[in-house]
């Protein structure tokens, strides 16, 4: 086979030479050998006609004839071994049977033949090309020879091989070049055109080495007084042949420039530090100037100013390290007078727009240009340009670390040094000192190229790298300075000479940016020392005063400007981005821009409603239409505005008072509904606010109404049922698939979001499920009811019969329900209206199995595994010591599920934890302490130290003595103390009289009725209560009741939960009737004095419940002060104490706030410990309900490696709700909660008293 004939080579040369005639562009466009070698080496990858090529068919041919037989063989091999049970993919298969006909003989001998044939035709197809070569070898050396004199030959030495090689390989190219220069053009005109064919032809050897001589010709062109270069006063013709002629050797260097940095990395440093150099060389030429600025003689600058307006050379130059590194340190030591010259440009710039009025400027620049030739640039134009090109290289360079050690910088007949702040100031100052439509070549530009633009442009680049915005912006003199136009217009002056509503325009953009980084908005709340006892507003103080001003239209400067809306716009978002975070809206809470805000949108509502239809084939079609469209799209804006302020608890609160709350949630829903993008300062869009508004009963009214979770749970049921029409299944799994598939992994966590408490109780409240008989195929669930019907409770064949895929929605439905129902208020309504529990002993009852007429037993599948789980979660209380569920996984063993099923209570022993309970408390030295510190009250202050100090101590050192009967004698007595003093009290003594046959006919709740039944098996498993206990709660609990009736108002609201009593079960009560021991006495008379204090407000939250000491528009709202206070402060401690803790809830769409009302509603229970819930009380108590705060925040501490994995898994809101705080103890976390209490308390304590004051 190694032997071949002449006829072969002779064939296969004619079809490389068509193979190569068919690729010749895209050889011969290649920059060096190497790069001509990867263009064929890719081929198949970037032609689409390779496989039609003859070379390449006879190549396959070749193959298939030697090769095919034994491929199939091989392949028949693999295939048969698969059916004998060896389990392999096709991958695998392709794999096999490559390696054994690569290592085959066959192969061996094919590749050695094609090699011999391909090295003889190559070698003959040289030869003939070396005879060419000689033929033309005299006609080329006379061809030089004619032409030397007209451009400049290249100088690289002959001992650079690479170089011959590359210059060998486009030297017929060169040629052409050189055949196609028309003689009679000029001789400048035909070396330029021979440089721009050579810069697109030859590889950088070359290139450079024209690109260097070109750029020192152009050097020595500027420094001969034999050619005549116009002064600034005379301005550039470019229709001027001289002057055309320099533009266009500017503009090929400029290209290059441009070109340059895509390729020069794959070059030795030194070609490129030749072509840096070279071009700082040129562009800091000065000539020896007249002392009068308008005789000045243009510098190259200017002319590359002119053909590069915005340093697009520049921006690339430094955009890769390889070669920023280069220019940042050749602009240190040699080149340091071309930064100069930029920042003297500008402040001339400044300084003339500062002495000159605009609109004497552009009427000037209109007067000339009209006396002149089309295409001439003035003096003050050049100047123009090239203040605009000196900004966007300063700008650049100042994004830079580097760029930024540069300053401070000297300028001529300037005192002093240029700083980095003062460059900067300048930069801002011209925003609002500068004409705000310069004009340039084209009216279409005037806005791209306008200074305030350009500058805003700048400072926008500048504010996105972190490192540079602390160095650059965040800096109170320059936020002074964008701040100065706005002080000037509050008090009533003009902003500036030539401030216009396009400048406040500029300014709000960069302080929107500033804002929404968390340094920025720092420094525009507190200003750069936080601890400075200065009284002057901060920036945030003067926004929020200018804003308010705006929308109350109580500036006069702008009344009637149609630009007037655009202007509150944007300094209203400004707001939006600092009362969008906690620590921001406790700053600009006072100014009431809620109130505004909504007046504002009120009124703008009116006008779009007012706006006349238009008339088909009227004149005022277009000016109405684009009338109504501004207004609405104002008005959305509003309502966006609006809307963020349920980013934060107390946000959320403020803006149910304006009575939007319904328009704002259909706003998200309809952006919701469009798939609208999000812009990238609104972070992780709006997911974080639908959970926020969802934790409150108005919020879910709200979201029902929108049409919101009509659509969510039609797209659930839509990907649950039906599936995804998209998703291919190319080899099916044999393993089971998730419980909750990931299509529907986003809808289930949107509904966990969703369904809290506050929401399922309006939702769901006093609703029967519909229970058909039937249901079609095509019915799709609208509402919670409807999935609670179709999805969890399914106790009939119609349900079951009407789902395609019962099992797994079935175990979707068992999913959302465990997560649910960890919420015990939401548990207790389930249970007291759907019998949830019946339902699912019901169902494991249908799954046993009759194995013989003694024995059954239960069919493990995943839905009685689920059900199992849900069962023993929903029926046993206990903290993460206290009960043990089942998991939900089989284990891998004879006995997969060795967790025992029921069918009836009570459950099994298994399930509860063998802990020690109320074990006896020995007498300590330092719990006698504190028992003495409780008897001795000369002085009040000091004695509530004492007793504080010695709590601390006792918790850090022994802190399971504070339970059983010392935790009862420590609470009665601190309470009863503090209550005796006046200055301790909260609320008012009030009087209770009632007697037990006052209360005897009154009814609790059918949820407090389970809550109780709940409490007291919790008390008698930890062996806290005895028989009777359940009688005795239930005494307390209406006592209660009546007690907080005396200090209610009466309210009419459509909300649910204001509607007679407190929603759900009183936790609090039964947790201190659990401390009590189930001495209903004791626990009452201790409820009666707790009521005065402060704490009562938070620990107890029936306590507040339409109470008469909260402001009606509180009251109505039916938002509890834990969330708008407790919570409130709990996520702004998170922000700065864990912020990794605080962007992970954020980036899952959860709000903090929302499980941390879980968690202090039930008092921790099913998430403590019961020893740990008591220290929790006790510590309230003693300390201060500001511990609520500090105990959540050290929770959050104690779980935050947990939460940032559960943030990748994308399940944190079910891994919060569902498992318990496994090793938490409040004792652990004392001395951080301490040093809590020293950084926040003041602030904290200040907050929460004023409760009873929250309108202001």
């Amino acid at each position: 086979m190694a032997h071949f004939s002449s006829e072969d080579q002779a064939m296969l040369q004619a079809m490389l030479r068509r193979l190569f005639q068919s690729v010749k562009e895209k050889i011969t466009g290649a920059p060096s050998l190497e790069c001509a070698e990867e263009i064929l080496l890719h081929l198949e990858e970037t032609d689409e006609n390779f496989h039609n090529y003859e070379f390449v068919k006879y190549l396959r041919q070749h193959i298939g004839n030697t090769l095919g037989s034994m491929i199939e063989e091989e392949m028949e091999k693999c295939t048969s071994d698969r059916n004998q049970g060896e389990e392999c993919g096709y991958d695998t298969v392709v794999q096999q049977v490559t390696k054994r006909t690569q290592e085959s003989k066959e192969y061996k001998e094919m590749m050695h033949y094609l090699k011999n044939i391909m090295i003889a035709v190559v070698e003959s197809m040289i030869n003939k090309f070396e005879e060419d070569e000689t033929r033309n070898q005299e006609r080329q050396k006379k061809i030089q020879k004619e032409k030397s004199h007209s451009y400049r030959t290249d100088n690289c030495s002959d001992s650079d091989s690479s170089l011959n090689q590359s210059y060998k390989f486009c030297q017929g190219k060169l040629q052409l070049i050189l055949d196609q220069l028309d003689p009679g053009q000029p001789k400048e005109d035909r070396i330029l055109k021979f440089c721009a064919q050579t810069f697109l032809l030859s590889p950088l050897h070359m290139t450079k080495e024209i690109y260097t001589s070109l750029a020192k010709y152009l050097e020595s062109y500027f420094l001969s007084r034999e050619n005549h270069i116009p002064t600034l006063s005379a301005g550039v013709d470019i229709t001027n042949p001289n002057m055309t002629r320099l533009l266009k050797k500017v503009r090929l260097l400029n290209e290059y420039q441009k070109e340059a940095p895509s390729f020069w990395i794959r070059h030795p440093e030194k070609y490129m530090e030749e072509i840096v150099e070279s071009t700082l060389s040129l562009l800091t030429v000065k000539h020896n100037q007249s002392h009068v600025v308008s005789q000045k003689i243009l510098d190259p600058i200017y002319f590359f100013a002119l053909v590069d307006t915005k340093a697009v050379w520049f921006k690339k130059w430094m955009h890769a390290h390889y070669s920023r590194t280069t220019v940042l340190r050749l602009l240190e030591k040699k080149y340091k007078s071309l930064v100069t010259t930029a920042i003297q440009q500008c402040v001339q710039y400044f300084e003339m727009c500062k002495t000159r009025k605009a609109d004497e400027t552009l009427g000037h620049s209109k007067h000339c240009r009209n006396k002149q030739k089309t295409f001439y640039y003035l003096g003050q134009e050049l100047q123009y340009i090239y203040f605009i090109h000196s900004l966007c290289l300063l700008g650049r360079l100042l994004i830079y670390k580097q760029g930024r050690k540069l300053f401070p910088i000297k300028l001529k007949n300037k005192k002093g040094l240029v700083s980095l702040i003062d460059l900067l100031v300048l930069f801002t100052q011209l925003i609002y000192y500068s004409p705000s439509c310069p004009k340039m070549t084209s009216a279409a530009h005037s806005e791209n190229y306008s200074p305030a633009s350009m500058v805003t442009e700048v400072l926008w680049i500048l504010s996105d790298q972190k490192e540079c915005a602390v160095e650059c912006l965040y800096n109170n003199i320059v936020i002074e300075t964008l701040l100065q136009p706005i002080h000037n217009l509050m008090k009533g002056n003009e902003a500036s000479p030539n401030c216009s509503e396009t400048a406040l325009i500029h300014i709000a953009g960069i302080l929107a940016r500033i804002a929404s980084v968390e340094e920025g908005l720092i420094l525009l709340l507190y200003g750069a020392n936080m601890n400075s006892s200065e009284e002057s507003p901060t920036g945030a103080h003067i926004i929020a005063q200018f804003s308010k001003k705006l929308l109350d239209e109580d500036i006069s400067v702008f009344s009637g400007s149609e630009m007037l809306p655009v202007v509150k716009g944007a300094f209203i978002s400004v707001c939006r981005h600092i009362y969008s975070t906690c620590e921001g809206l406790q700053v600009l809470i006072t100014y009431n821009l809620h109130e505004s805000i909504a007046k504002a949108w009120k009124k703008t509502s009116l006008l779009s409603e007012r706006i006349p239809t238009p008339v088909e084939g009227s004149d005022s079609v277009s000016s109405v239409s684009q009338e109504s469209q501004n207004i609405m799209a104002w008005e959305d804006n509003l309502l966006d505005d609006l809307l963020h302020f349920a980013a934060t608890p107390k946000g959320l609160l403020l803006l149910q008072r304006t009575g939007a709350i319904n328009e704002c949630v259909t706003f998200i829903f309809n952006r919701y509904a469009k798939k609208l993008q999000v812009s990238r300062h609104k972070k992780f869009g709006y997911g974080v606010l639908v959970t926020r508004v969802a934790s409150t009963a108005a919020g879910g009214i709200a979201l029902k109404k929108s049409g919101f979770i009509n659509e969510l749970i039609t797209e659930l049921w839509s990907n649950l049922e039906y599936g995804r029409d998209d998703v291919r299944v190319t080899h099916p799994r044999t393993t089971p698939v998730d419980p909750i598939d990931r299509s529907c992994q986003k809808s289930f966590l949107a509904l966990v979001n969703l369904l809290s408490y506050p929401a399922i109780y309006e939702l769901v409240r006093n609703q029967d499920l519909p229970n058909k008989t039937e249901y079609s195929l095509r019915e799709v669930p609208t509402c919670v009811i409807d999935i609670i019907d179709r999805l969890i409770i399914l106790n009939s064949e119609a349900k079951i019969r009407s789902l395609f895929n019962y099992e797994q929605s079935h175990i979707f439905g068992l999913r959302l329900l465990s997560v649910i129902c960890c919420d015990l208020d939401t548990l207790l309504l389930l249970e007291a209206q759907y019998q949830v529990s019946e339902m699912l002993l019901n169902a494991q009852e249908e799954n046993i199995l009759e194995i013989s007429e003694s024995h059954r037993d239960f069919i493990i599948d995943g839905l009685s595994v689920e059900r199992n789980h849900v069962l023993v979660r929903i029926n046993l209380v206990g903290g993460p010591l206290e009960r043990i569920l089942p998991p939900r996984l089989l284990e891998k063993s004879d006995n997969p599920y060795p967790w025992p099923m029921f069918s009836s209570y009570p459950l099994p022993n298994c399930y509860l934890s063998d802990i020690t309970r109320n074990a006896g408390i020995k007498q300590d030295n330092d719990l006698d302490k504190l028992l003495l510190c409780l008897k001795i009250s000369d002085k009040q202050t000091e004695w509530i130290e004492n007793c504080q100090r010695q709590f601390c101590k006792m918790m850090k050192a022994k802190p399971d003595i504070i339970s059983g009967e010392a935790l009862i004698e420590l609470l009665e007595k601190f309470v009863l103390h503090l209550t005796e003093s006046p200055s301790e009290c909260y609320f008012p003594s009030v009087e209770y009289t009632a007697t037990d046959a006052n209360v005897k006919n009154e009814s609790l709740s059918s949820v407090q009725q389970l809550g109780i039944k709940m409490t007291v098996r919790y008390g008698k498993f930890l062996s806290l209560l005895k028989d009777g206990a359940e009688n005795d709660l239930t005494w307390v609990l209406k006592h209660c009741e009546r007690f907080l009736k005396q200090q209610q108002t009466s309210i009419k609201s459509s909300l649910l939960c204001l509607q007679g009593n407190y929603a759900g079960h009183d936790w609090f009560v039964s947790s201190l009737f659990m401390i009590m021991l189930g001495d209903k006495e004791k626990t009452f008379q201790f409820l009666h004095q707790f009521s005065r204090l402060l704490t009562s407000a938070f620990l107890w939250l029936p306590r507040l419940h339409i109470s008469s000491y909260l402001p009606n528009d509180t009251v109505e709202s039916g938002i509890h002060p834990v969330y708008f206070c407790s919570t409130h402060y709990i996520e702004m401690l998170l922000k700065a104490e864990l912020p990794l803790v605080f962007s992970a809830f954020h980036m899952s769409g959860f709000a903090p706030s929302q499980i941390c009302l879980q968690w202090i509603t039930q008092c921790f229970w099913n998430y403590l410990d019961w020893i740990e819930i008591c220290h929790y009380i006790a510590t309230c108590v003693f300390l201060g309900p500001d511990y609520q705060v500090y105990i959540c925040i050290a929770v959050f501490k104690h779980l935050q490696q947990d939460i940032l994995q559960h943030t990748q898994t994308q399940d944190l809101q079910v891994f919060l709700k569902e498992e318990a705080l496994h090793g938490f103890r409040v004792s652990d976390y004392f001395e951080y909660m301490e040093i809590l209490e020293q950084n926040y308390r003041t602030v904290l304590l200040r907050d929460m008293r004023n409760i009873r004051l929250q309108s202001t």
